[in-house]
Parts: C-alpha cells; sequence; structure tokens
C-alpha cells in the first residue's frame, strides 16, 4: 500500500480524496494555488505545496510543477481528482516514468476512451451498442454532406477530443451543416488544440444515464450499478440519482452487462464510467467513457454502501476486486449547489461567503471544501458544495431533499439552492418523467433565498 499520496487536484474533490486517505493511514500532499491558500482541503493535507499563481495553466495544470513538488515530498503516487489533469494521458504517462504510481487507468486507455473515434470502434468490436454516425473522421463539408444524408438529420457534429459540451452542435438540415462544421472547429481547436470531428445520429430527447464500473490490474470489471444525469444544462450535470426511475431491472442488467464488455474491451484499470443514451423504447447507446472518478461517484457510494475512492487506491496498489457486480438498495439524490444565479442564465456569482449552514440529519452527506469567510475565486469551477440525500424509495429521497434545501444556507453570493428546491416541487421530476431537455422547458419562477 502506498505511504503517501499528493492529492492533483483542489477543493472538494481534495477534500474527498485526503479523508478517505486519513482513514486508510495513508499520509497526503495537497497542491494549491496562491487562490486557494485558504481552501479546506490544503488545511487537512499532512503537507501542502503551492504550485503556482491562480491560473489553472499555471498551478493545477502545471505538469513539471506538479512534479517538483511529488518529488520534494516523496510521494510515491498520484490521485488526479476529476477534471484538470485526470484524463491526461501524458501526466500519466509521465508519473509512471518517474516511478510514481498514477492512481488511474494506463496511459493508453485514457489516449483510447479520450479520443471519440477510437473510443467507438473499441465498442462497436466489444458488441456495445453505438449511435448511428460516421466511421471516422469528417474529412470536409462535402464528406459531411454524404454522411448526414446516410445518417438522416437531425444530427450532432462532435469533437473527437471534446468534452463538457464543447465543440458539439446540433444540426435540422443540410442548410445549417456548414456555418455549424466550421463553428464547432474552431471551437474544439480553441479548447482542445484538435478539430477534428464527427457525426452522430441525434436521438431526440433521450435519458443520460451512466454506469459505474471498477476493474483491477488482472482483468477483472464488475459494475456498480447506473445513475440517471438527465438533468443538466448545457451538457453540464445539474441534479444526478440512483437507481434511475426509469430503467427496467431487465434495461439495468443489459447495461451494466455492455458497461463490463466496454472495460474489458480495453483491460481497464481503476473505476470508471460508461456513459449511455437511452431513447423512449428503452434502446441505448454508447456516449463516451469517463477514465476517472466523477463528481457524482458519491450517490452511488450512497445506495450500495462502497467507497470508491478507497476501491481506487486499492486498485492502484494491485489489489484484486471481487468482480461481484452492484446493485442499488437504497435511492440517492445529489445536487450540485454552484455559485451561480440561475435565475440569471446561471451565472457565475464568485465573492465571500458570509454565512454558512449545511443541512444535516439522517440520510445526508455534504462534501464541500467552504466555510463562512471563505472567498469563491472566478478562477475555477463554480460548484462549491453538493448535497446528497438518500432514503428507502425516491419519493422519500425527495422528501428529504426538501427539508435539507430548506436548512441549506448560504450567505454573500448567489447559489444553485433555490433552483433545487423548485425542481424538487416539480411534477415531472416527482414522476420521473424527464429527458435531457427537461432544463430548457424548466419555468424558473420561485426566486427564494439563496
Amino acid at each position: 500500500m502506498f505511504k503517501k499520496i499528493l492529492i492533483a487536484n483542489r477543493g472538494e474533490i481534495a477534500l474527498r480524496v485526503i479523508r478517505t486517505c486519513r482513514e486508510m493511514g495513508i499520509k497526503t500532499v495537497a497542491i494549491y494555488s496562491t487562490a486557494d491558500a485558504d481552501s479546506l482541503h490544503v488545511r487537512f493535507a499532512d503537507e501542502a505545496v503551492c504550485v503556482g499563481p491562480p491560473a489553472s495553466s499555471l498551478s493545477y495544470l502545471n505538469i513539471p510543477n506538479i512534479m517538483a513538488a511529488v518529488e520534494i515530498t516523496n510521494a510515491d503516487a498520484v490521485h488526479p481528482g476529476y477534471g484538470f489533469l485526470a484524463e491526461n494521458a501524458e501526466f500519466a504517462e509521465i508519473c509512471g516514468q518517474t516511478g510514481v504510481k498514477f492512481i488511474g487507468p494506463e496511459p493508453e486507455h485514457i489516449r483510447k476512451m479520450g479520443d471519440k473515434i477510437t473510443a467507438k470502434e473499441t465498442m462497436i468490436k466489444a458488441g456495445v451498442p453505438v449511435v448511428p454516425g460516421s466511421d471516422g473522421l469528417v474529412k470536409n463539408i462535402d464528406d459531411a454532406i454524404t454522411i448526414a444524408k446516410e445518417v438522416g438529420y437531425p444530427i450532432m457534429l462532435k469533437a473527437t477530443a471534446g468534452g463538457g459540451g464543447k465543440g458539439m452542435r446540433l444540426v435540422w438540415t443540410e442548410d445549417e451543416l456548414e456555418d455549424n462544421l466550421n463553428a464547432a472547429q474552431n471551437e474544439a481547436r480553441a479548447s482542445f488544440g484538435n478539430d477534428g470531428m464527427y457525426i452522430e445520429k441525434f436521438i431526440e430527447d433521450p435519458r443520460h444515464i451512466e454506469v459505474q464500473i471498477a476493474g483491477d490490474q488482472y482483468g477483472e470489471v464488475c459494475h456498480l450499478s447506473e445513475r440517471e444525469c438527465s438533468i443538466q444544462r448545457r451538457h453540464q450535470k445539474l441534479l444526478e440519482e440512483a437507481p434511475s426511475p426509469f430503467l427496467t431491472e431487465d434495461l439495468r442488467k443489459r447495461m451494466g452487462d455492455s458497461a463490463i464488455a466496454a472495460g474489458k474491451a480495453i483491460k481497464y484499470e481503476g473505476v470508471g464510467t460508461v456513459e449511455f443514451l437511452v431513447d423512449k423504447h428503452h434502446n441505448f447507446y454508447f456516449m463516451e467513457m469517463n477514465t476517472r472518478i466523477q463528481v457524482e461517484h458519491t450517490v452511488t457510494e450512497e445506495v450500495i454502501d462502497y467507497d470508491l475512492i478507497r476501491e481506487q487506491i486499492k486498485i492502484a496498489a494491485g489489489e484484486k476486486i471481487t468482480g461481484e457486480n452492484y446493485y442499488p438498495s437504497m435511492h440517492a439524490i445529489e445536487c450540485r449547489i454552484n455559485a451561480e444565479d440561475p435565475y440569471n442564465n446561471f451565472r457565475p456569482c464568485p465573492g465571500l461567503i458570509t454565512s454558512f449552514h449545511s443541512a444535516k440529519g439522517h440520510g445526508i452527506r455534504v462534501d464541500t471544501h467552504v466555510y463562512a469567510g471563505y472567498t469563491i475565486s472566478p478562477y475555477y469551477d463554480s460548484m462549491i458544495a453538493k448535497l446528497i440525500c438518500k432514503a428507502r424509495t425516491r419519493e422519500e429521497c425527495i422528501a428529504k431533499m426538501r427539508r435539507a434545501l430548506d436548512e441549506f444556507i448560504v450567505e454573500g453570493i448567489v447559489t444553485t439552492v433555490p433552483f433545487h428546491r423548485q425542481l424538487m416541487d416539480n411534477e415531472d421530476f416527482i414522476k420521473g418523467d424527464f429527458t435531457t431537455k427537461f432544463i430548457e422547458t424548466f419555468d424558473f419562477k420561485e426566486k427564494g433565498k439563496g
């Protein structure tokens, strides 16, 4: 087992890793930018090293500075968290070359799944259902026109190196194709340094459902059931729950089997997520694979009583998994509490938190790195907390979340708490009748307090 782990991340996820490491008797090293000197992850780590100024490119994405921190602290492993360098194959490779264990998959796995075309080809070979579309990258506008006609409109243009909704465009007719292709390529080039594009059939009004998997160094892969992630805005998730209210037992099994096949196809090591689009007829299609821990891993932990960070660390240390598949015994919902104004197009609202009171009580979990007196920086993601409730049924879970949101108080900044509170009273949400288009027609009518 590792003696000391450096966490190459910040905020809530860094603190989350520190907690599990402490329970396992492993020393931790926090890295931080000058903007994060007062973050709780810095306070609770055994050691902390400043790696640069506020800009991510000069700190949390600065590989030379991070590796220097690894060297001076004698860390023998690196946990990348999510975001930043978590799916950077070059960083994983450098860790391996210097004798430091990257707690995650091998660089080749990151590359295979990070490139959407390669990932799709791999899934086809593994027998995993994929969305109809181009066999490879789009060569030019003429090629795009031909492919779009074969697939049938509407289509989705996607960047092969994409993520977070960047480099994506929905095209309904041929007249819109060229302008959207150019715009998507420009955005992909600016965001990822790669303007390669591919085309997929657009699945209208789908559910976004993902399956958590774990794989060890010996070829064993298991799944840990699914999460419902359809409540999202511009491809950014706002709320997640487990299990999905849409899945039947048969569909849950078939999607779990496909996720395992996906992991075994690349001999996946670590915890990861296989994401699917599911249409109203219960047909499901592979969308992408995330080769890291995810923000919403907490809802899976709550419904199956399973520490995914601990499992990541154990797998990286060479321990075997049982190979047993897990199914939920509870229901859990996670609300992402962001420093954003939901009634002003989710405008970011950084600033000083003057008062902070998180919800408490049976079946409630709050993962956060903030406190009263903490300043939310404009340099990073606006998520300040994750509020997770669990109960025996979905109905009980929603009732618990209503109560928790009512007593979740953040003053000094505007947050998404009132939006989530309104969501808990929405009839369609309560019935489980929603798709990825839900937010586009949501009636933002009650501002309340945030």
